[in-house]
């Protein structure tokens, strides 16, 4: 059928697992600390979708971030003292990933509706290689097992370049990319999709844009939430998402509705993101 959905490519941390994207928060944080420098949450969730290495360089560059590292180092940062945060940097995420690797509620049903329909599922994130055995056994353990799983040091290059998800259609032998699907929480990861010519699916509450756990998300008041959902948004459709979703729970309705559009001949990227909410909006409670 002209409407098969052949394969979705999911991120990890703030799409499927780790409500917020906790997990590289406090690693990054202390990582920057022992070296004496002080990091701003905002700060490091504004790159959140990267390669590490590259998230770290991102970090460096900012002005406030250089400045500060000038003043406790006594020096300008090279791309040694790159290297020797990146080499901290792995275990500290290992042991802050393993605390995060909870299921965001909803995507294992997302996962099961779609494999009832033959899609295939794929993965990709910035976490390295060695980053991801302990997600990979928490999420089996909770009933997430991807058919593929791509990490930021399996591509020469990263997001928001499209060969991880190349990488992976690849490896699931899955085509054509008119009817694959890109789900992700960060604007880098929706960029990356939509080089890659797949339909993008922008998760807002659940991610990085928003960065705040389930439980602090359901404590905030109907206004703050929906000031901060309709800027995640605004955020994620300035990034070429096709669809905007609160989390991964609302994905079976953007992929009928991506199924609509392949019937009718729809290519992604074409027109404005739609807002996909199944039940009433978390945004408005």
């Amino acid at each position: 059928m002209t409407n098969d959905i052949r394969a979705v490519v999911f991120d990890w941390a703030g799409t499927m697992v780790d409500f917020g994207s906790r997990a590289p928060i406090g690693a990054f944080a202390q990582a920057f600390a022992e070296r004496g420098v002080d990091l701003h949450e905002h700060e490091i969730l504004a790159d959140m979708g990267r390669a590490k290495r590259e998230h770290i360089v991102r970090l460096l560059e900012r002005p406030e971030v250089a400045e500060r590292w000038r003043m406790c180092t006594g020096s300008r940062w090279t791309s040694l003292d790159v290297d020797q945060l990146m080499i901290r940097l792995e275990p500290l995420m290992r042991s802050s990933i393993e605390m995060h690797g909870q299921l965001i509620p909803g995507a294992c049903e997302s996962v099961e509706a779609l494999r009832s329909a033959g899609t295939k599922i794929g993965s990709t994130t910035g976490y390295t290689q060695a980053m991801m055995p302990p997600l990979l056994r928490t999420a089996a353990d909770q009933g997430y097992v991807p058919d593929a799983v791509f990490c930021s040091d399996d591509a020469p290059l990263g997001r928001p370049a499209p060969f991880l998800i190349w990488k992976a259609l690849l490896s699931l032998e899955r085509w054509p990319i008119r009817q694959c699907v890109v789900v992700d929480d960060t604007c880098t990861g929706v960029e990356a999709g939509r080089a890659a010519g797949a339909w993008t699916v922008g998760c807002a509450i659940s991610g990085a844009l928003v960065g705040l756990t389930q439980s602090d998300w359901e404590a905030l008041d109907g206004g703050e939430k929906s000031r901060r959902f309709y800027a995640a948004r605004a955020a994620l459709e300035a990034s070429g998402a096709d669809f905007v979703i609160e989390t991964v729970a609302q994905l079976p309705a953007a992929i009928a509705e991506i199924r609509n559009r392949l019937l009718d001949g729809g290519m992604p990227g074409l027109p404005p993101a739609d807002l996909i909410v199944t039940d009433k909006s978390q945004s408005d409670n």
